[in-house]
């Protein structure tokens, strides 16, 4: 039988989008106590603003009584200082899906968690880990735990051990995951893409040449997968709903590991991201949800 025992009981979120938010949720509403971090006092508003909602649907939906939000609520504290993630067990970054970004929070956290134990993880959908592991001065403690959207929801959760990762730190964190917060969790290789962005984007960037290229429109390109494939949603709404800017930077991540060309962001969706077109999170995508 498989121990799902956890030493793991604060919890650090760096970034409060639509990702970060998500994790957060989660993890608050598994008992676990969660510090969640944002680079200004407005971005850590709106993202707890979007925790709040979240949490209030939830009870409306029945998911979760009154009680069970407010003691969620309660157990979530917000910073703008990476500082105050120093008792933190387990820290988990969820910013933009951007190497040079990730790699300079990862050099901070390991100056300022002090425990000696701490896990430092990434959410990261397609960067390497072994990148970001030997930023710091503990690359056995560093492996990638990827949510996926939305996290309350979502069962699956990858974990991604890099080369240097110890086997203590992917037994903890699957502890964690697997019994603290009640996901599935499987294991991917430390490649660009993972498990299931290796298969999905593939699928996506295709649905996205086809609706370039005429062949069809959106709404029977959705259609087709959605009552012909019996998929919850089609191809393009799933691209809207992870954000167009999220696609094309997995897609260019997995095209420079292994110059597939099934792997490059065909010119309509790079041209979408320039204009600012990104999907539900600007309310214009392949649909319009002004």
């Amino acid at each position: 039988m498989t121990d799902t025992r956890t030493d793991i009981t604060r919890v650090g979120v760096v970034g409060c989008g639509q990702m970060g938010a998500g994790i957060a949720e989660v993890a608050a509403r598994s008992g676990l106590e969660v510090m969640v971090a944002e680079t200004t006092g407005e971005a850590l508003e709106i993202g707890r603003t979007r925790i709040v909602s979240s949490l209030t649907k939830a009870v409306e939906r029945g998911k979760l009584t009154e009680a069970q939000r407010d003691d969620t609520l309660a157990r979530l504290t917000y910073t703008t200082d990476l500082g105050e993630f120093a008792d933190r067990d387990l820290v988990i970054e969820a910013v933009v899906e951007n190497e040079q970004v990730k790699t300079e929070i990862f050099r901070v956290l390991d100056h300022v968690v002090t425990r000696q134990d701490a896990i430092l993880a990434s959410n990261t959908s397609s960067i390497p880990l072994v990148r970001l592991a030997v930023a710091t001065s503990r690359p056995d403690q560093v492996i990638g735990i990827h949510f996926f959207n939305p996290a309350p929801v979502q069962r699956l959760v990858e974990l991604i051990p890099a080369l240097t990762t110890s086997e203590e730190t992917l037994k903890r964190a699957e502890a964690m995951v697997s019994g603290m917060l009640g996901k599935h969790a499987i294991r991917a290789q430390d490649r660009s893409g993972f498990v299931v962005n290796a298969l999905l984007i593939p699928y996506l960037l295709a649905a996205i040449r086809m609706f370039e290229s005429g062949a069809a429109s959106r709404e029977d390109i959705d259609n087709g997968m959605e009552l012909g494939c019996a998929h919850p949603m089609g191809p393009l709404k799933l691209v809207d709903l992870i954000g167009l800017d999220t696609v094309a930077s997995v897609a260019d991540s997995m095209y420079t590991e292994f110059k597939e060309p099934l792997y490059a962001a065909p010119p309509l969706l790079q041209r979408m991201v320039d204009a600012g077109r990104l999907g539900r999170k600007t309310n214009l995508g392949f649909y319009s949800y002004g």
